[in-house]
């Protein structure tokens, strides 16, 4: 049994105790619901003079206690704490999410993690929320407990769209599963995003024309479906439209892995073991296996017109 195992609460010995109104959840994403969140804990934290705090975990809780079922994260670890910060958060407490943590009383997380090693307030949970040893603590419970001690424990107010369907990470993981990345981008709040070192690949699109930068293992990022996509790309060399390949390459035999490739517009530029950012745009089409290289390279030149034409407005717009 590894020390994170045999002492789950042992991180709580470094936290500095200040009063703080409090949120908790995975927060995958950061989509716009999560940040609607911070919003509406800044508005009652700043005029009580509380330091923003949001809770959340190392890794999605269900890649301990089911993770035959634990979907792919939407962003790395880094980046969500980041984007938290970004929407707001003074402080970003990360708990090392073990079997140990997951058996843990759920009074006891409430009393030793939030109301005492926090230095709780205010929490702000959503009416669903769920803590402890098989999700037996309940709002209920924080205002059986907080209340004594004079902390508010409030609602969040769910963030849905026109149709009632409420914003989640798990709806912007079918989107991105289908390639729907419009619809995506609007519940993030911002473009998806995908993130790499770029490696050697067959160097097949540099014969044909259309040198690619192949993002290598681990790509950062919920990969979509397979597709071409328009995307804007940042490397260290400037800011260019790229139109990326996603998938199993059906034309070519013998490509097994899904891979990432991004081809630059106007520009060729050495990329190899340099870190590359897409910002995917939008959808241009599926996967398709032609019958010859002529009608792969008629087909790729369509695709960077269309990429042209959805990523040039916005590139102007930042200039």
């Amino acid at each position: 049994m590894s020390a994170s195992e045999a002492a789950p609460m042992a991180w709580i010995d470094e936290l500095e105790t200040v009063a703080s109104a409090v949120t908790i959840g995975k927060f995958d994403g950061v989509h716009i619901g999560h940040q609607r969140i911070l919003e509406q804990l800044r508005a009652i934290a700043e005029p009580a003079g509380l330091a923003t705090t949001v809770v959340t975990f190392d890794r999605n809780p269900l890649e301990v206690v089911r993770p035959d079922i634990a979907p792919l994260p939407l962003v790395s670890l880094d980046d969500k704490i980041a984007l938290l910060r970004a929407a707001g958060a003074d402080r970003v407490v990360v708990i090392p999410f073990t079997k140990a943590a997951a058996a843990q009383p759920p009074r006891e997380f409430a009393e030793r993690v939030l109301l005492d090693g926090l230095g709780a307030r205010m929490l702000l949970v959503g009416d669903d929320f769920r803590f402890g040893f098989k999700g037996a603590g309940t709002p209920a419970l924080l205002r059986e407990l907080g209340e004594p001690r004079g902390v508010r424990v409030e609602s969040i107010d769910d963030i849905c769209f026109t149709d009632g369907r409420r914003v989640s990470s798990t709806w912007i993981r079918e989107a991105l599963d289908l390639g729907r990345i419009a619809e995506a981008n609007e519940m993030l709040g911002r473009r998806h995003l995908l993130r790499g070192d770029v490696v050697r690949g067959f160097s097949r699109g540099r014969a044909l024309g259309f040198p690619t930068a192949n993002l290598g293992d681990p790509i950062e990022g919920f990969i979509p479906a397979d597709g071409v996509y328009a995307a804007i790309a940042h490397v260290d060399a400037g800011t260019f439209a790229a139109a990326v390949s996603i998938g199993h390459n059906p034309t070519f035999e013998g490509v097994q892995a899904k891979t990432v490739e991004a081809y630059l517009l106007d520009v060729d530029l050495d990329l190899y073991h340099r870190p590359i950012e897409l910002e995917l745009v939008d959808f241009v089409r599926s996967m398709h296996r032609f019958e010859g290289l002529d009608q792969l390279i008629a087909q790729m030149h369509r695709d960077v017109e269309l990429t042209r034409e959805a990523v040039e407005p916005l590139l102007a717009d930042r200039a």
